[in-house]
């Protein structure tokens, strides 16, 4: 293995990361290392990966475990899920073939934190520079979930991540501010009891490719297919590598891939250049997602309140509370109408889960619509006449026969709907203050109507 690799300054991480890895420490602290399936992170796990199969030819015993921890937001780039996914599996079944403790793991937003449970359950505004929920909720708390646990079985854990000096002066200001002079391992900035280490910091762009292109994947994967995929992604106007292995290597390249429904950025050029490069399906993906960041700050669809009820409008008299339900409900009708579309010829796509579908009629219920449900929408987008379930006709024929007022029948339906949402979402408490809260406006409608 040590004469394939040519480079003194690749050889010399290899040799760092052996020698950090049969580092003693009381609890053999487990290494996680970010996989994103991106170049930076691909190289990480190579570069690890050889180093550890060098270890076992010199046989040293790899008591250190690895976990490949890859944090789905559930909104991932289609084209990169698919790459992922394929991946991930192929390095599962390498590290049991190989008999390497090296485990993936991947990690995903809890349900009441999905970009579709906040944006058209909650009705958060999508994302921009001043308003970034998603990546606390979505990338940073899951992670940390997983890391947290790591901590308390293993007592500390080391963060193995891709970041390089040279992809832009705030990542170098990160890698400078947290790391400790003379030392390879940094405090983690967020879990305690963990540290961060960059073995690739150093790497130059054209050093990264130069890896991927020469070096074969461990886990047996063909690297081609990940350079396929940025040089389908790359914009005209990117800075693009100069060292290549072959010709058949075309200048690619360093696209950044993430949510497919970002809106943080003005224009999402790798989804732009992976449509004008063939990938011309994902159009409807790129138009809905276009079509939130116009809408992000029309007043006429957020409300003059905020989720917890402070007033939020400008000295103009601009909205700039959450989006208002009517708004919410044809997001949802939208970003259905758009998977139905790109399921006609890939069905194997899904944009919103049915756990989410499920999570927003819950939010729903809980902000006060019981009108429009999710189920309609999905039965007039589909063409489907699935039924809402309520409770039983027996029941309801009971109901009807008591209540005399048939407001009264319609509100105790909606206070089952409510008792039966603290059933579906993690968060079961705030019940009875739900169900207060829902009487109070029954009974001032009645008063304003009296």
């Amino acid at each position: 293995m040590k004469s394939e690799i040519k480079s003194k300054r690749v050889r010399a991480i290899i040799d760092e990361l052996k020698d950090q890895y049969m580092e003693a420490d009381i609890n053999c602290r487990p290494w996680i290392i970010g996989f994103s399936g991106g170049k930076d992170s691909t190289v990480l796990l190579i570069l690890t990966w050889i180093a550890m199969q060098e270890l076992r030819e010199d046989r040293k015993p790899l008591r250190r475990r690895v976990y490949v921890v890859c944090n789905d937001t559930m909104v991932e780039n289609p084209v990169i899920e698919e790459y992922v996914s394929t991946v991930l599996l192929k390095i599962g079944d390498a590290a049991r073939e190989q008999m390497m403790p090296i485990q993936v793991v991947t990690t995903t937003p809890q349900l009441e934190d999905t970009f579709w449970s906040c944006v058209i359950g909650k009705g958060y505004p999508v994302p921009n520079n001043s308003f970034r929920f998603c990546t606390e909720k979505m990338k940073i708390k899951p992670t940390s979930k997983f890391i947290t646990d790591q901590v308390v079985a293993d007592g500390e854990a080391i963060v193995l991540v891709g970041t390089r000096l040279t992809e832009s002066q705030q990542r170098e200001r990160s890698i400078r501010r947290h790391e400790i002079k003379g030392h390879r391992l940094s405090k983690h900035p967020l879990n305690p009891n963990t540290f961060t280490y960059a073995p690739i910091k150093e790497l130059m762009l054209e050093e990264v490719w130069w890896i991927i292109n020469s070096i074969p994947s461990p886990w047996g994967f063909d690297n081609k297919i990940l350079f396929n995929i940025y040089l389908d992604a790359s914009a005209d106007d990117y800075e693009c590598p100069t060292v290549v292995t072959d010709d058949s290597h075309r200048s690619c390249g360093q696209s950044r891939f993430g949510c497919w429904i970002c809106t943080v950025v003005k224009e999402d050029k790798s989804m732009s250049s992976l449509i004008k490069n063939g990938v011309d399906w994902m159009k409807p993906l790129l138009e809905f997602r276009n079509r939130l960041v116009e809408n992000r700050n029309v007043s006429e669809l957020r409300c003059d309140t905020r989720r917890n009820g402070q007033r939020a409008v400008d000295e103009t008299g601009h909205n700039l509370g959450n989006y208002t339900m009517e708004y919410r409900i044809q997001m949802l009708h939208e970003l259905l109408q758009t998977q139905k579309t790109v399921q006609e010829g890939h069905s194997s796509v899904n944009l919103i889960t049915n756990q989410e579908l499920i999570a927003i009629q819950v939010i729903w219920y809980r902000d006060g619509n019981f009108s429009t449900t999710v189920n309609d929408i999905y039965n007039e987008v589909y063409g489907y006449t699935i039924p809402n379930f309520e409770i039983g006709l027996q029941e309801r024929l009971i109901l009807e026969k008591l209540c005399t007022d048939p407001q009264h029948f319609q509100l105790i339906q909606e206070l089952l709907a409510l008792q039966k949402s603290k059933v579906l979402l993690m968060r079961k408490f705030g019940l009875q203050n739900d169900i207060e809260e829902r009487l109070d406006s029954f009974i001032k409608e009645k008063e304003a109507k009296a």
